[in-house]
């Protein structure tokens, strides 16, 4: 049986226009060509990491730094003074513990401000509506 063509397939007397196709979004791989990494959306990191932080008990802030941070505030007082490491330990529980309150308290500042960055007249905020002098 011969194979016939009809008229309206053929591409010349086609009433419909042809555009070219859109480029892929995912390229196709070159053979010199380099892989781009992967890129997270804008936010999306940030929630992991405070997310892995508050699954962490342990204490954020180092232990020599806040060390030598409590001998200088305590050179104002009295020049002999010496620290058992469990004062220290407490000292730095409490200071980390007041700070994750001021943070809560200022991001709630931040939200009704309708802001998304914390800023210093956040902070004073949240201390002022704690009552604390600062």
């Amino acid at each position: 049986m011969d194979t016939f063509v009809y008229k309206r397939d053929t591409q010349e007397n086609s009433n419909c226009v042809r555009w070219p196709k859109p480029p892929s979004k995912t390229p196709a791989p070159s053979t010199g060509g380099v892989k781009t990494p992967h890129r997270y959306r804008p936010g999306i990191v940030a929630l992991c990491v405070i997310k892995r932080y508050q699954k962490t008990p342990k204490l954020l802030i180092r232990k020599l730094p806040f060390q030598c941070l409590v001998w200088e505030i305590a050179q104002d007082f009295k020049t002999d003074l010496g620290f058992q490491r469990a004062a220290i330990g407490a000292l730095q529980e409490a200071s980390e513990a007041y700070l994750v309150g001021l943070f809560e308290d200022t991001s709630l500042c931040v939200i009704h401000a309708k802001h998304v960055t914390i800023m210093p007249k956040d902070i004073q905020l949240a201390c002022r509506i704690r009552g604390e002098r600062a």
